[in-house]
């Protein structure tokens, strides 16, 4: 198959949440969109037809991002079927907590699976065909800069995404590539929905504006760092938090 004129995108954990704010964003800014999911098939099955009926290009794929396997496959079918990639956003997380008391090796391997093995090999496949102006945007979170009580799993491991995005900012930069990640404060819809309302409620009046931030004001942050405006933006860390915290 030849090149496409289009850009291919590619957003693990895209069903839902943020990842769906992304995906709806991209597509709306032309490119065509891959929407992994791996639970959430009815929403992402869903997501890509809302994006076709709207005169964009999507579909979705089914792989466990914690599952090295399962990741290598997608990338594979996304080369069948388009034999192309120019963006990869790695937004699927296990946003999933405990003090250190309660912390498990179960429950670290859950998380560490999919929070850092799967966005490493999701980034080691997609630097194999990613080309000049390529683009890979981690999605890290707040928590990395404000630690919470019960956070240290999670934030561990996005604490880690964002020294990824350093590092390969270097590595894959002399190819024309940029690494960046964006860093969300809380948001709706989004794992902060599950927050408790006392939570919610202080986090809104944590910032100026009064109120938490929207997904799909995460996602314009993603598309400006995907855009050829961003070309000579890379190995940085984008706070989307609405002066929360400075």
């Amino acid at each position: 198959m030849n090149k496409l004129h289009t850009k291919v995108a590619l957003v693990t954990g895209g069903g839902h949440g943020i990842g769906q704010a992304i995906a709806e964003r991209l597509s709306q800014d032309g490119i065509i969109v891959i929407i992994n999911y791996a639970h959430s098939q009815i929403e992402a099955e869903a997501l890509a037809r809302k994006l076709v009926k709207q005169g964009g290009k999507a579909i979705s794929l089914k792989a466990d991002m914690g599952n090295p396997d399962d990741v290598r496959a997608m990338f594979v079918e996304v080369d069948r079927l388009f034999d192309q990639l120019d963006i990869l956003i790695n937004n699927a997380a296990i946003t999933k907590g405990a003090p250190l008391a309660n912390i498990t090796e179960a429950l670290m391997d859950e998380v560490f699976a999919v929070n850092i093995k799967g966005a490493i090999t999701a980034s080691q496949e997609a630097a194999k065909r990613l080309g000049q102006g390529g683009r890979i945007v981690n999605i890290s979170s707040s928590t990395t800069l404000f630690p919470m009580v019960g956070s240290s799993l999670y934030a561990g491991s996005k604490t880690i995404l964002k020294l990824f995005t350093e590092v390969w900012a270097r590595e894959l930069g002399p190819r024309g590539i940029t690494v960046n990640s964006v860093v969300p404060g809380p948001t709706s819809p989004g794992s902060f929905d599950h927050a408790s309302k006392e939570m919610q409620v202080q986090a809104a009046a944590a910032s100026p504006f009064g109120r938490i931030g929207t997904a799909e004001e995460i996602a314009a942050a993603v598309a400006f760092l995907c855009s050829d405006d961003a070309n000579w933006v890379s190995g940085q860390h984008l706070l989307v938090n609405g002066a929360a915290t400075i």
